[in-house]
């Protein structure tokens, strides 16, 4: 009577778990399912951010012959870029998404052909949207871990013996055997000294491994990832699937029996019981080591395989956020044209980080210089520039009503900063910064799209003016390699540069003792200035203000300085 109550209560809690992880799943799924809803049309939501991990893995293994470096990257904010186009459900398709943003196409290809005609059926079918997003969303993300940092390392892990967990498995099953038929106390007591030492070594061995299981869970969510989007049948993406699944063929034996080494609990995050409590099992029992060491020479031999798959998914992923992005879009985007002609042009665009951007149009057939007062829209409009081109190049997306334009390879020269740890002043870095913009006009048939606000800041007025003014001229005397856009202060250098450059400028206007700005691009020099004025907004002592008024006046009139008339 005792132990057939004993198994009734135990025959309960297992369907009691049973009944509540079904009905959690069900609960997340619906919710699921609602927030891809609200997300389409929204900006990335604090679900998608807060799980994003490090996405440079897939570039730094598979880098183009032109990427953008690590100055363009960071002047243009590329970071905060990412994170506001990026909606991906899996880390593949986070580390594909970065690739490709890293790495903008600079020859002619058919790939964005079948890129649109994957978003267009991604547009036009809600239902298929979050298909795809569920699908993507159980293969999850890694965390910490990047998939193509581990599997060039699988060589270097050494599978470990089976022998030890399998013996103390056996005893498991001796000291059972004891409490049972013999006496419990002892059995009991041994069981107890078994599920310690497992638990001990477990962590042990785990750490030297962890990144490895890792790696092994997140191939086993993409194949069961593939699966899925193979049964789903979808129209968008009927290409990758094929290929998808020949690379789940491949993978199969790899697979068999894989649900051991799977922990929904610690990499999926899944709050489902059955799988908290299958965690303790592995502890207790080592089953995910054991299985460890049997996959580990599976996967080493299909390792291509994995990589593909990987890739696939990634792009799906990616494409899937490139449409939620593109629906986000408030104030419109387009379709970039590419051209063999020497002309840049765009009309009403925008920079994506601006909540209420000041759309800015041109056409250029030549180098810009750009003048114009502090906080006035210079740096702002030569960022929306580089990222409207790199976009183009790499998402399809423009951000603006029109993108015409060659194929470019970027480089910028703006935001940077002295290095301490290589000794080199605020001056040294620019010119450093500028000189690997030289060099790469004469590394590749493509044209280099160059963007340097204050050229040559870190030095003093006359060499400056000297040496900026000859940078910029080599620069407009080989614009069939490259073209610059340049943002300056100096008003010395449209004196000089007027021919070779087309002079524009933003400037701004003083009304009730504040400068207001309508960030729009005019054309010819700046013919007004804010610095000082802005010294009296915020607060300066007015006899500081009006001399230094005073002085610059007297410079203009005279061209000499003087600290008095």
């Amino acid at each position: 009577m005792t132990s057939g109550l004993i198994l009734g209560i135990i025959a309960a809690f297992i369907f009691a778990v049973f009944i509540i992880g079904y009905n959690n799943n069900k609960i997340e799924e619906r919710n699921f399912k609602k927030k891809c809803a609200d997300e389409y049309g929204a900006a990335p939501s604090s679900r998608l951010r807060k799980h994003r991990g490090e996405p440079g893995g897939y570039f730094k293994v598979n880098k183009s012959s032109f990427y953008l470096d690590d100055i363009t990257w960071n002047d243009l904010m590329m970071d905060d870029v990412y994170d506001r186009i990026n909606y991906c459900e899996t880390s593949s398709g986070e580390e594909y998404l970065y690739h490709i943003l890293r790495c903008p196409l600079i020859e002619e290809t058919n790939n964005f052909a079948g890129m649109e005609n994957s978003l267009d059926c991604l547009n036009a079918d809600a239902d298929e949207r979050i298909k795809l997003k569920e699908s993507l969303h159980r293969i999850g993300k890694t965390g910490r871990y990047s998939i193509w940092e581990y599997l060039p390392m699988i060589d270097k892990a050494e599978p470990g013996s089976n022998s030890v967990h399998l013996i103390v498995l056996l005893l498991y099953i001796v000291s059972i055997a004891i409490m049972a038929f013999y006496s419990f106390m002892p059995g009991f007591l041994l069981f107890i000294i078994l599920i310690a030492f497992n638990i001990i070594t477990y962590f042990r061995v785990k750490a030297g491994i962890d990144p490895y299981i890792t790696t092994f869970s997140y191939v086993l969510r993409l194949i069961r990832g593939g699966e899925e989007l193979c049964r789903s049948k979808s129209l968008a993406f009927s290409d990758e699937i094929v290929k998808i699944a020949e690379c789940e063929e491949k993978l199969k034996s790899f697979k068999r029996g894989s649900w051991i080494l799977m922990s929904g609990g610690k990499y999926t995050g899944s709050s489902n019981p059955f799988d908290i409590i299958f965690d303790y099992v592995r502890m207790i029992t080592h089953l995910d080591l054991i299985k460890f060491n049997h996959m580990y020479k599976k996967l080493k031999n299909e390792i291509g395989s994995v990589e593909k798959l990987t890739e696939i998914i990634g792009y799906i992923d990616a494409c899937v956020s490139v449409c939620y992005y593109r629906a986000s879009v408030q104030n419109g985007f387009c379709i970039p044209e590419f051209t063999n002609e020497a002309v840049f042009e765009i009309e009403n665009g925008y920079h994506p980080l601006m909540e209420k951007p000041v759309p800015n149009s041109f056409s250029a057939k030549k180098g810009f210089l750009i003048t114009g007062s502090n906080a006035s829209g210079k740096s702002t409009f030569l960022k929306m520039c580089a990222i409207n081109s790199i976009f183009a190049q790499s998402i399809h997306t423009c951000l603006c009503s029109k993108y015409k334009a060659p194929r470019y390879r970027v480089y910028t020269s703006m935001a940077l900063k002295d290095d301490l740890k290589l000794g080199d002043s605020y001056y040294m870095v620019e010119i450093k910064s500028l000189k690997r913009i030289l060099d790469a006009a004469g590394e590749s048939n493509t044209p280099v799209l160059a963007f340097i606000d204050e050229v040559l800041r870190g030095t003093n007025t006359i060499e400056r003016i000297a040496a900026s003014s000859k940078i910029l001229e080599y620069f407009a005397d080989n614009k069939d390699k490259i073209i610059c856009f340049a943002a300056t202060h100096d008003g010395e250098l449209s004196d000089v540069l007027h021919n070779a450059y087309e002079v524009h400028h933003f400037e701004g206007e003083m009304k009730d003792d504040d400068v207001i700005f309508d960030y729009a691009l005019k054309d010819g020099p700046a013919t007004r200035r804010n610095a000082i004025s802005l010294l009296k907004k915020i607060g300066y002592n007015e006899n500081i203000v009006d001399e230094a008024e005073s002085m610059a006046a007297r410079f203009e009139e005279k061209g000499i300085w003087s600290l008095r008339g």
